[in-house]
């Protein structure tokens, strides 16, 4: 069953920053009381934090941004990752985007979102990734949610005891979480805490969509592309 939003409760989602993620991401986003960047914790290479799928004429393909680790560095946190820009990406991404969604009835909408923040320059990753987030969730209609970074609540402890704190330090009762995480939350002392743990499942349904059939494991961009306005109906199911 799709997880709604619960006026009973004040639900905390905790999530690491990622570039353009797909609407599941964004449908925890609107669940959300409070909303937490976990900045703070271990960079991951060749996962979601600087990269996602958009879909052209020629199918599925990535959009990374090109990043700077500290040479030898295993352990970098995301907060300080760089973007390196010695690589002219920005104008890559850009000339994707258009190439992939300028013809979409909401490419307007598209590009008062995306196009301010890629071409702002940041020096770091999460400087990028953290505010379009915030922007998309805007464009989606998301108003009620606050946004906060993990990096700036001072609170540290084990995995799941961390969160917990998290959890209580926004006043959560509700903890909602991805399915992949069920291999080391700890319900028990989430549960010991206060905090009920809710799981999410991604069952969405299609929408209109260019460039052939149609895939559903693609940057949220390419729904407000085809989808704009009407975005929230093929994520959470309505209205924010």
């Amino acid at each position: 069953m799709m997880l709604t939003r619960d006026s009973n409760k004040k639900t905390c989602v905790v999530l690491q920053p990622s570039y353009i993620p797909w609407r599941g991401y964004f449908h925890q986003v609107y669940l959300a009381d409070a909303f937490v960047f976990y900045d703070d914790v271990q960079y991951d290479k060749n996962g979601w934090r600087n990269r996602n799928m958009l879909k052209g004429a020629n199918g599925l393909h990535w959009l990374s941004v090109p990043v700077s680790l500290p040479t030898g560095s295993l352990a970098t946190e995301i907060r300080h990752v760089n973007i390196d820009h010695r690589q002219p990406w920005a104008s890559k991404h850009w000339k994707s985007i258009v190439a992939d969604y300028g013809r979409t009835r909401w490419f307007g909408m598209l590009e008062s979102v995306m196009r301010p923040r890629i071409e702002s320059n940041p020096e770091r990753l999460a400087d990028l990734t953290i505010p379009l987030v915030m922007d998309i969730a805007a464009a989606l209609g998301i108003r009620h949610t606050q946004f906060m970074r993990s990096s700036e609540m001072g609170i540290g402890g084990g995995r799941t005891e961390r969160l917990a704190a998290i959890c209580r330090s926004v006043g959560a009762d509700r903890y909602v979480s991805g399915p992949s995480a069920r291999s080391y939350l700890d319900e028990a002392c989430m549960r010991d805490a206060g905090i009920e743990v809710a799981w999410m499942e991604y069952e969405y349904p299609e929408y209109p969509q260019v460039h052939g059939a149609f895939a559903g494991n693609v940057s949220v961009i390419d729904l407000i592309a085809n989808a704009g306005s009407e975005s929230g109906a093929y994520i959470w199911g309505g209205a924010p």
